[in-house]
């Protein structure tokens, strides 16, 4: 299996940089929609200057190094349709780790396949209890999403918190990134995505698999949903694939070192 990382060292690192990173002035209010002009010929999107300013700012990331060709796949599963079986499998055939940024509906009604993600060496995000509108409910309101899921995930598995969460549907302001900061969360964003959430209305592998690879980027943090079998049928040859174009596959815990420059230190 891929490399297993120290995840207390990790998760400590994790925490404090957070708190170093939280802004103590009062946070706007404006609100964002997460997305931006797909990558082409292996170009790295960019945000532009303000978002990227403002994710500098609360140490938010949504991709790696544009010289680089590694890949940082992640998945969100807001309740289970039957596929992440298979991508499980081959994620443990091809022998790639990911982040399944998952909710509270999906802990209590998938535990089993979360237990497998943790086993299997997977990492675990937050992505709320509830699945809200961030930008819409109170501050109090806002810390309880990410900690009754931590607290969720911690009695149904033993695994003590989450560092890295992703707000419901990309949709944010400097108050969540501010809020999750103080309380040691790291924002994990996407460089690459398509729609593909739609359980009922699937568009076929070929979709898929000609999405992530024209969209394909050094760096590239990869964002999938788990409910449409298009997904689950074109991970194997998009895997396959990129690995003969010399990309690798590494996890967040790598891609926040390398952010942070502190990817050394274990060497």
């Amino acid at each position: 299996m891929f490399k297993q990382h120290v995840s207390g060292i990790v998760l400590a690192l994790a925490i404090i940089l957070a708190g170093f990173l939280f802004n103590p002035f009062t946070a706007g209010a404006e609100e964002f929609h997460w997305g931006f002009k797909k990558a082409t010929n292996g170009e790295p999107p960019d945000a532009g200057a303000a978002l990227n300013t403002l994710l500098d700012d609360y140490g938010a990331i949504y991709k790696g190094k544009p010289d680089e060709k590694i890949v940082y796949l992640t998945f969100d599963n807001g309740y289970e349709n039957g596929y992440t079986e298979s991508i499980l499998d081959t994620l443990k055939k091809e022998e790639v780790p990911a982040t399944f940024f998952l909710t509270g509906h999906y802990l209590k009604s998938a535990t089993p396949l979360v237990k497998r993600m943790i086993k299997e060496g997977h990492g675990i995000g937050n992505h709320t209890y509830d699945h809200p509108n961030l930008t819409t409910v109170s501050v109090k309101r806002m810390e309880e999403e990410w900690t009754r899921f931590d607290k969720l995930l911690h009695e149904l598995t033993g695994v003590k918190r989450t560092v890295y969460t992703r707000p419901p549907e990309g949709v944010f302001n400097e108050k969540v990134l501010a809020k999750g900061n103080e309380l040691g969360y790291r924002h994990i964003f996407w460089s690459i995505a398509f729609i593909d959430w739609h359980k009922d209305k699937p568009r076929g592998r070929d979709y898929a698999y000609n999405e992530l690879m024209t969209q394909l980027h050094p760096g590239a943090v990869i964002l999938m949903h788990t409910v449409s079998p298009d997904n689950a049928q074109a991970l194997p040859s998009f895997i396959q694939d990129a690995k003969k174009a010399g990309y690798t596959f590494h996890t967040l815990d790598d891609l926040v070192m390398e952010h942070e420059n502190i990817h050394s230190f274990f060497r």
